[in-house]
């Protein structure tokens, strides 16, 4: 099945309003509603510590109903559990899980895997309740870092 989901984010330069009252006001209604339709149509850039934040994205997943969704940002100073504070049953599942730590002096990736250690790397997944952290023994120590998860809404 291919469906047309949405136009692009484009915005016109330039529209004509009328010199009519009340042509204009409906122009400057229909005007309004495009722009905070395509404001509205972007990947929202904001990541705040702890704080559950809309992303701005919207997936597409069955027909024309969007599903959002939605950012949390955690640090971490050690290997310890991050207790992540997210339901899992009232969510649709992870859409990207990410993050990077420093040993003081350089900045590494942290992998978002299995509960089995990877060589050389610091990864992650997530539980009921927490972020579960797995150091390997050769990897470099964890001076801070930080992990982001975002998440699909309930349709």
């Amino acid at each position: 099945m291919t469906t047309t989901l949405r136009q692009s984010p484009y915005l016109q330069k330039q529209r004509n309003f009328p010199g009519e009252i009340e042509d204009l006001t409906n122009e400057i209604d229909k005007t309004y509603i495009d722009v905070a339709s395509k404001v509205n149509d972007r990947t929202i850039g904001t990541f705040a510590l702890g704080v559950t934040i809309i992303t701005g994205e919207q997936w597409h997943l069955s027909g024309q109903n969007p599903q959002q969704t939605v950012r949390k940002l955690f640090k971490f100073t050690s290997a310890s559990p991050i207790s992540h504070g997210i339901n899992l049953s009232q969510i649709a599942g992870f859409t990207s899980m990410y993050g990077q730590y420093t040993d003081g002096t350089k900045w590494y990736g942290v992998i978002a895997a299995t509960d089995k250690p990877i060589a050389n790397q610091l990864t992650f997944y997530v539980d009921t309740a927490n972020i579960i952290l797995t150091l390997d023994g050769t990897a470099p120590a964890i001076s801070s870092g930080f992990i982001v998860l975002e998440w699909l809404s309930q349709a």
